[in-house]
């Protein structure tokens, strides 16, 4: 039996999954934004969760503008009842 471990196996084993971090929109259904930190701030009709991610409280579209001090704000206009 060997008496040391193999060389190959001691390297492997420490890569991390990568965080999936941005902004996620998919056929105009939702949209969130997985951020580290506050890069987005939360505006009109969205949420911020523990994690710092934004999400959309209702249907509409996703507007981006510069808000207080010049940060980056997610809005979301509700779509027109028709």
């Amino acid at each position: 039996m060997a008496h040391k471990k193999g060389v190959g196996s001691s390297k492997n084993g420490r890569e991390s999954a990568a965080q999936r971090l941005g902004i996620k929109i998919f056929g105009g259904q939702q949209c969130v934004v997985r951020q580290r930190g506050t890069k987005h701030n939360p505006g009109n009709n969205v949420a911020i969760g523990k994690d710092d991610t934004l999400y959309a409280l209702v249907d509409g579209t996703v507007n981006f503008h510069k808000g207080k001090y010049n940060k980056s704000v997610v809005s979301v206009i509700p779509n027109a009842e028709a």
